[in-house]
């Protein structure tokens, strides 16, 4: 599996397009969207964030970055957000499922207009970023009950891997320790 999951991510890197990884926790979900990133034109970074580890009011200011004064705390120079961090590259949302529904409105924004709009800011930044998102959620079971936009999950999911779990790949174990 592990050959065709090669052969895959070679198909779809050159296409630029967001893509949505499924998979179980572990099955290396942030592996595949590395390669994607490196097998791709892109020449900027590759940007990770794991969406379900940080409270979602940090999670917007990491995304979108923040301007001097936004809150309590803030830089005094303001921040670049990922998503300018990631210009010209990939910016990869683990657990995306995890983002409330304000955040998501604010992601599909970005998507949308190719524009970033820090906290508290007054100007658009404009941002190439591709977006490879990964979950191991059933996105449209979350749709389906109002937790995740449809119109953020059909954007996100243009093209898709489904990665099986490592128990189902006793094969691939001795391929992916080299």
């Amino acid at each position: 599996r592990v050959r065709l999951l090669k052969q895959q991510v070679a198909a779809l890197a050159p296409t630029g397009v967001d893509i949505l990884i499924n998979g179980e926790t572990g099955s290396g979900k942030e592996v595949v969207a590395q390669s994607l990133h490196y097998a791709s034109k892109r020449s900027g970074p590759f940007v990770a964030i794991n969406c379900g580890a940080l409270p979602q009011s940090l999670l917007e200011s990491e995304l979108f970055g923040y301007e001097e004064g936004a809150f309590t705390g803030a830089s005094r120079k303001g921040k670049p957000g990922l998503f300018e961090l990631a210009h010209n590259g990939t910016l990869f949302l683990d657990e995306v499922a995890e983002l409330d529904l304000r955040a998501q409105r604010r992601l599909l924004r970005v998507l949308e207009t190719q524009r970033v709009l820090r906290i508290s800011g007054t100007r658009n930044i404009c941002v190439d970023v591709r977006i490879i998102a990964a979950t191991n959620a059933n996105l449209w079971e979350r749709v389906k009950r109002n937790q995740f936009r449809a119109d953020l999950f059909y954007r996100l999911s243009v093209l898709g891997v489904s990665l099986p779990p490592l128990r189902e790949r006793e094969g691939d174990v001795e391929l992916l320790m080299r």
